[in-house]
């Protein structure tokens, strides 16, 4: 390649990616293009001055008159096994449901509160057995007795599935009164224990067991939730994953819907007809 074509590719690159003159831009090398036929792979290194540049590899047409970039993606990875529901207790139908819902939550925020509220029960009451909703632990830094919680929540799952939804509808549902007027932690942490103690003797679990559970507050699985939430990009909760689609956020219901809907199709299975959209205002207010 003559220096006057890389002076071209170079001038074109920072044009088109608007890149300040403290850039180097560097074309540095060309070889036969696998990707394809009629063009050459065209190795440009884009970085800060005088740092190494990070490689992007173009494609340069072979009469000189074409430059062009190549996205590829791999299909062969299904979506569905982008994050697994595996352990953790679930509601709706059973491992062998057409979509698996995994939600990491964080049981001191007031968005995942809402949205338990209003969503979740409207999804199983609509798609019933076909969807199939697991929890997994994201407490955010922000919120200081919500691994406390999360740590309570998982001692429960440990024994009882039931058990451990039945405290997570009540935190959630409650997170406002924990810890008292004055919003103490030491207060809220004594009403966390207090409540998996309680919801534990109702499902008659091993009360010594979950006692020492909760005493010890073992992080091992809010911190594998984390490290798994970080590894997928989860930057907020909630973060919905339907069949490894991902949905950030208090999404509208509507946009939920539809992504079951359309992993349903993908499943060979007929969604079930339209109903009316729950209020995440109303069940927040409830």
């Amino acid at each position: 390649m003559t220096p006057e074509m890389q002076r071209r590719i170079e001038v074109l690159i920072r044009q088109r990616a608007q890149l300040p003159f403290s850039y180097d831009v560097v074309v540095t090398g060309r070889s036969k293009s696998e990707k394809l036929p009629g063009y050459d792979d065209v190795t440009v290194l884009v970085g800060d001055a005088g740092k190494p540049g990070r490689p992007i590899v173009f494609l340069l047409s072979k009469d000189e008159k074409t430059l062009a970039q190549l996205t590829t993606f791999d299909l062969t990875k299904d979506p569905k096994t982008l994050v697994s529901d595996a352990g953790r207790p679930a509601r709706g139908g059973g491992e062998g449901a057409p979509v698996k819902i995994v939600v990491f939550d964080d049981l001191e925020c007031p968005f995942c509160a809402r949205e338990h509220a209003a969503l979740f029960p409207a999804l199983l009451q609509r798609y019933g057995d076909k969807v199939r909703i697991a929890y997994k632990d994201f407490p955010l830094s922000q919120h200081p007795w919500a691994i406390h919680a999360q740590n309570n929540a998982n001692c429960l799952a440990a024994q009882n599935g039931p058990a451990y939804w039945n405290y997570v509808d009540t935190v959630h549902a409650k997170a406002g009164d924990i810890g008292g007027a004055e919003h103490s932690v030491t207060a809220a942490k004594i009403d966390l224990d207090k409540t998996a103690m309680d919801l534990g003797a109702v499902a008659k679990v091993d009360a010594p067991k979950l006692k020492a559970c909760v005493d010890k507050q073992d992080e091992t699985l809010v911190n594998a939730g984390l490290r798994e939430g970080e590894a997928l990009q989860v930057n907020g909760v909630p973060a919905i994953f339907i069949n490894g689609e991902q949905i950030n956020g208090a999404a509208p219901v509507e946009f939920v819907y539809r992504a079951i809907d359309e992993a349903l199709v993908a499943e060979g299975v007929k969604p079930p007809p339209p109903v009316p959209l729950p209020s995440l205002e109303a069940a927040a207010a409830k």
